[in-house]
């Protein structure tokens, strides 16, 4: 199974910072990308300067975020059919901060992954623990009714096409990571309910990556884990090398 690389850039870098970014991902490039899938997912103002700096690469566009409607009085959103027209391909949906931030319910976010297959864009789905609920040993309780309410009406053909990724809320950006051991507990519980759910043979080809202060440093170890096909970055996306060095690692 291929590698996904997933940089989610969040509320940073503008355009210029963007085509900066990429003329240093350029030179620093070590091209070790044999069964490597890389995806950066820039703010929706720096998808046309991202767009144009990826067009010879091999690197493909995600969206952050994105609207259920193809169109509509929901001022400040963005529809599918906007996105591609910059060859989007991907759309991250429940990530933790527009759940917490943005009051987004796993009801919504069904509606957006729904909206994203319809749109033949590939949803990446984020669910996770807090640290109140992996202290009280409900992690696995919280992930299996996230991915139920946010998998309701999908059909088993298309579950294939949607990435699930794994992000402890307690490891997002606080520089805590997850134990690449306990890392893959979860990947494997995680893809123990796609298959309770949609069957086994789904479930051994659904994508499941990892997110939570992933690193240079600890993408190798983290990346050798079974059930840990990839990664889903934040902070150390944003740095050319860093990523560089993720993607090498992985």
């Amino acid at each position: 199974m291929d590698k996904i690389i997933a940089a989610n850039w969040k509320m940073n870098m503008t355009s210029v910072q963007t085509h900066k970014f990429f003329r240093e991902f350029k030179k620093k490039d070590s091209k070790k990308r044999i069964n490597k899938i890389v995806i950066v997912c820039p703010p929706f103002t720096s998808l046309p300067a991202a767009a144009k700096d990826t067009k010879d690469e091999r690197i493909k566009l995600g969206s952050q975020n994105m609207h259920f409607e193809k169109k509509g009085a929901f001022t400040g959103e963005i529809s599918a059919e906007m996105l591609e027209e910059y060859s989007v391909e991907f759309v991250i949906v429940g990530h933790s901060e527009r759940r917490k931030y943005f009051k987004e319910s796993s009801k919504i976010v069904n509606k957006k992954l729904l909206s994203a297959l319809k749109n033949s864009m590939v949803p990446i789905l984020c669910i996770g623990e807090n640290e109140k609920e992996r202290k009280k040993g409900n992690a696995g309780k919280v992930v299996e009714k996230q991915l139920r309410e946010c998998l309701a009406k999908v059909p088993e053909g298309k579950m294939q096409k949607i990435i699930i990724a794994y992000e402890p809320i307690w490891a997002i950006g606080t520089g805590k990571n997850a134990e690449p051991k306990d890392a893959q507990e979860m990947h494997a519980e995680i893809r123990s309910i796609i298959s309770r759910i949609f069957g086994k043979d789904t479930a051994k080809k659904v994508f499941i990556i990892y997110g939570g202060s992933v690193k240079p440093e600890n993408a190798g170890e983290l990346g050798r884990m079974k059930d840990i096909n990839g990664f889903l970055v934040g902070g150390a996306s944003l740095d050319a090398g860093s990523f560089i060095k993720i993607i090498d690692n992985a």
